[in-house]
């Protein structure tokens, strides 16, 4: 039954839960990886590359101060939610905590193709949101994340090209393949506490199943993670590429969900390199002794 997110101060628990759970995924996806993104600045292989990646840390950017922005409705602001948090409590999948292997292009690329078809999926899952800003906003988006693609698409065919890439790549793959499983984990709701347990699992799960029941989201996470594999094992085994995964198996889904790492991101569980992460990005902001975000443009309309 879908729910009515016209009007944010007569939300029920359950309507401000999922809606809160939602959109703490997409935008901790966004703003993580997008620092992460920096870090490869005058460091791609192209000056053309180097832009690619420069723009794709602005978009992922300014996509997350977009959902970061409409939970403002329900009273959370954006300093809050990317400066103020505990570490802890940020709800991105471990893909885009990683750092990336010092120098290893294919990382880069791989990660970003991994990552943006996810990402399309999801936001096609959107476009209907019972939640009218949610809805509005997914064009815009859309529109960014098609060149990311585009963009990552074209290096793999590139480096797959010859053994050396092809090598590279596939150390990329085996790598981080779990780890990209992990975005379509059910997020434990932020304020049910950082460390997640087996009830709080169940509690996530539930959540998820009333993000779709109340129409924030038209697809579930297995139809999306479905879908996901769909598209990028045939496309990575095109490429000579071997993925972990037999999606012809007697159960597919257990096969899956033994491949996810330990430390998920979204159950509040974070690898060691999320918090040196989170200490950089946040530093400035602490040494400044900041009491507001820097406002560079305009908040969005809507």
């Amino acid at each position: 039954m879908a729910g009515s997110f016209e009007a944010s101060d007569g939300l029920s628990s359950r309507e401000r839960r999922a809606l809160e759970t939602l959109l703490t995924r997409l935008g901790d996806d966004e703003f993580v990886l997008a620092e992460r993104y920096t870090e490869w600045q005058v460091r791609a292989p192209s000056l053309e590359s180097d832009l690619a990646l420069a723009n794709n840390a602005q978009d992922e950017l300014g996509h997350a101060r977009l959902w970061y922005d409409v939970l403002a409705d329900v009273g959370l602001d954006e300093r809050a939610l990317a400066y103020e948090r505990d570490p802890a409590d940020f709800r991105h999948g471990t893909l885009v905590e990683l750092p990336f292997e010092t120098g290893d292009w294919a990382d880069a690329v791989l990660r970003s193709y991994l990552y943006d078809v996810a990402e399309d999926l999801r936001l096609e899952a959107l476009t209907a949101s019972s939640h009218p800003k949610i809805a509005d906003r997914v064009g815009k988006i859309r529109s960014e994340e098609k060149y990311h693609r585009e963009h990552a698409r074209s290096w793999l065919e590139r480096l797959a090209e010859d053994d050396d890439g092809r090598g590279r790549l596939q150390d990329a793959l085996d790598r981080l393949f779990p780890h990209a499983l992990t975005l379509f984990e059910p997020a434990v709701p932020p304020r049910l506490g950082a460390k997640a347990s087996e009830n709080d699992v169940a509690k996530a799960a539930a959540v998820d199943a009333d993000v779709v029941d109340l129409g924030l989201r038209t697809a579930t996470l297995e139809e999306l993670r479905s879908e996901w594999l769909s598209i990028v094992v045939p496309f990575l085994e095109s490429l000579d590429l071997a993925v972990a995964v037999d999606r012809d198996a007697e159960n597919p889904e257990a096969d899956l969900d033994a491949l996810l790492p330990d430390a998920r991101g979204r159950d509040g569980a974070h690898t060691e390199a999320w918090f040196d992460l989170h200490d950089e990005l946040t530093r400035t902001y602490r040494e400044l002794g900041r009491t507001e975000t820097t406002t560079i443009m305009e908040a969005p309309d809507g």
